[in-house]
């Protein structure tokens, strides 16, 4: 089962707040959740059982947190560093078509002006925060940003940090971060077990960690602010049903 962790993270920088600033979805409305596309989405988990009455599986959650208005998570692993690397390239064939042409009545000054602005700003990691590293800083169409329209750029994704709260005390969930070989999520993700055996609606909040483009000095820094936000889990007997005919467990109906 997935969550997904939509931040409008933009916004959430400005006000200081993922209130009203996060959008929750998970795979599970069909089963009942509640809240899709909202800050208010309450899983629904249904366990199976044996005859007795008693819990027969164990369920799975996945969270994946994603950032509104970025470059897609969907683009090839090296694209950022692909579209940095051709923007030096550029720089450098401007310059090298600078360095060949006569030099009277050009403007040398204005012109290797326009060839520092093409080459686009770089920012550095605080080096205290899971962002990015350093590179160069793109806005959402994946084109190289100028240090002086910085605020068109695009943000880095949010990273959850930490899952923690009344489901985690109750021990209905046994969250814990996790290698993977998938490069959407930079090789980690937040993963938890659920104990489906205590029917209920507990309460979780994850502590989310997004990076705001501030100047200090001469230099462009990452810094990493930290927030929260809150999400239910609802706990049921209920069986799980496939979700294409309705079915419970056992045979598909085949006609």
């Amino acid at each position: 089962m997935a969550i997904i962790v939509l931040v409008d993270v933009g916004n959430a920088l400005d006000s200081r707040t993922l209130e009203d600033n996060t959008y929750l979805f998970d795979n599970m409305k069909l089963q009942g959740s509640e809240g899709e596309g909202t800050g208010d989405l309450v899983t629904a988990i249904n366990g199976s059982y044996w005859s007795d009455g008693s819990q027969a599986s164990e369920q799975v959650l996945n969270w994946l947190p994603y950032s509104l208005g970025s470059i897609p998570p969907t683009v090839p692993r090296g694209y950022e560093a692909d579209r940095a690397r051709q923007s030096d390239l550029e720089a450098l064939a401007d310059l090298s078509a600078l360095a060949n042409r006569p030099p009277e009545g050009a403007d040398m000054g204005s012109q290797l002006h326009e060839i520092h602005r093409s080459v686009g700003a770089r920012v550095k990691s605080t080096g205290h925060g899971q962002g990015r590293p350093g590179g160069k800083i793109l806005d959402v169409t994946g084109s190289v940003v100028t240090s002086d329209n910085a605020a068109a750029h695009s943000y880095p994704a949010p990273v959850i940090t930490d899952i923690y709260g009344e489901a985690v005390d109750e021990k209905i969930i046994y969250p814990a971060e996790y290698g993977s070989p998938d490069l959407v999520t930079d090789g980690w993700y937040w993963s938890a077990t659920v104990d489906t055996s205590k029917p209920g609606t507990y309460g979780y909040t994850m502590r989310i960690q997004l990076h705001s483009l501030v100047r200090k000095g001469e230099e462009l820094l990452w810094d990493p602010v930290n927030l929260t936000c809150q999400s239910r889990l609802r706990i049921t007997r209920e069986p799980k049903r496939n979700a294409f005919t309705k079915a419970g467990m056992g045979m598909l109906p085949l006609p």
